[in-house]
């Protein structure tokens, strides 16, 4: 039985269906749209986070708008299994997560309509890459710095957020041994110190707190909390829930002393805090143009990546904390910036002011949505666990 939720969220959750059925069909090869106003590629990983929420919307067209998407990214997949950031562009190749983000939307389509061999050779190939991913040959992957969706935030060797993709969809293709093992692999501490041995095995647990580091290697690591990363880590039960309830304890702690000193605004927490200011060892020069503190991928406000929070607080059973969240996204997501409309879910909103400084009618801020919006209403977390 669903819950009641406020007139406000449900008329959010209308305007989401409307954004995703506007962008549902765009200019390269009719496949969907990135954004309404802006971005008029298939970008993958926005589709492929995308994805659970065009089918929850039971719209029979959006679903197989999402059909035609997997079609083509099988269709454009490297012979050795890699898949492309563009659905409709073989050469645009390079990203570390449209690999295991194609694998998880496939197995949420195959269960979702029930057709448990759709594209198989693909998830086969798919699989394969994503084994030659782990330099240890361990199971956890590594990738490049600025190689998954936050395209000026350096992430070096083993990632959280791609990490917890891996483990969203190794179950999902019977691979539960796998799974376990990178449970185990990524719940070790973090390495740290100058002198660690070439050999040394790196994990994604910090010492000093219930959160995951961002990201770890050998020497690399950063403590900082990717709350992407960290809600998928509940949703993906690589946190128990001990940890879990910790974890989300310790995001709403922080942010409480972020908005204290005046650095956000608003309910919803930044996709990653403390935020990287000039002067800190991981600052580079490019931040001050492209990633200044409190935007973009220092510490903006995504809507997507507040939805999949909103997701991990109904899993670890805050279900009063998880529909105040889904309020508040209500709220973030109505004012416009480049486009009058009334509704603009926009991409990202800055964490100091509140004020959406993105793209308008942003498709995995409308899906995002009416995922959390699912969530919130039926207390589960659909295609999780």
């Amino acid at each position: 039985m669903n819950q009641a939720l406020s007139p406000l969220v449900e008329a959010a959750r209308n305007a989401a269906i409307a954004v995703l059925e506007h962008n549902a069909v765009g200019p390269h090869a009719e496949l969907p749209r990135t954004a309404g106003f802006g971005y008029p590629e298939p970008y993958t990983r926005d589709l492929m986070i995308s994805l659970p929420g065009f089918l929850l919307t039971g719209k029979p067209m959006l679903c197989e708008q999402m059909r035609k998407t997997l079609e083509a990214l099988a269709h454009n997949q490297t012979p050795r299994g890699h898949i492309p950031s563009l659905a409709h562009d073989p050469d645009n190749l390079g990203a570390s997560d449209t690999t295991p983000l194609f694998l998880f939307g496939l197995a949420v389509f195959r269960r979702a309509l029930g057709e448990p061999d759709f594209l198989a050779h693909a998830a086969e190939k798919a699989i394969t890459w994503m084994r030659y991913q782990s330099p240890d040959d361990r199971v956890m992957v590594a990738q490049l710095p600025t190689t998954d969706w936050r395209d000026e935030h350096w992430v070096y060797g083993y990632g959280l957020y791609v990490n917890c993709l891996v483990h969203a969809y190794l179950p999902m293709y019977g691979l539960h041994h796998e799974a376990s093992r990178l449970e185990f692999a990524m719940n070790r501490l973090e390495s740290v110190g100058p002198n660690l041995p070439g050999n040394v095995q790196v994990g994604l647990a910090v010492a000093n707190g219930p959160h995951y580091a961002a990201g770890s290697f050998k020497i690399f690591h950063d403590d900082r909390c990717d709350v992407l990363g960290n809600s998928l880590a509940i949703l993906t039960k690589i946190a128990d829930a001990p940890r879990a309830t910790r974890l989300i304890d310790y995001i709403e702690t922080n942010c409480q002393a972020l908005r204290a000193q005046g650095d956000l605004v608003g309910e919803l927490p930044p996709c990653f805090f403390p935020y990287i200011q000039p002067g800190d060892e991981d600052w580079r020069p490019r931040y001050a143009i492209y990633n200044q503190p409190g935007e973009y991928h220092n510490g903006g406000v995504w809507p997507f990546v507040c939805g999949f929070y909103i997701a991990a607080c109904v899993a670890n059973g805050k279900y009063e904390l998880a529909r105040q969240k889904l309020e508040a996204l209500a709220q973030l997501v109505k004012p416009w910036h480049e486009n009058e409309c009334e509704w603009g879910f926009n991409e990202q909103v800055k964490a100091q002011t509140g004020r959406p400084i993105g793209r308008d009618w942003q498709t995995w801020s409308a899906a995002m949505f009416l995922y959390a919006y699912e969530c919130v209403a039926t207390r589960t977390t659909p295609y999780f666990g």
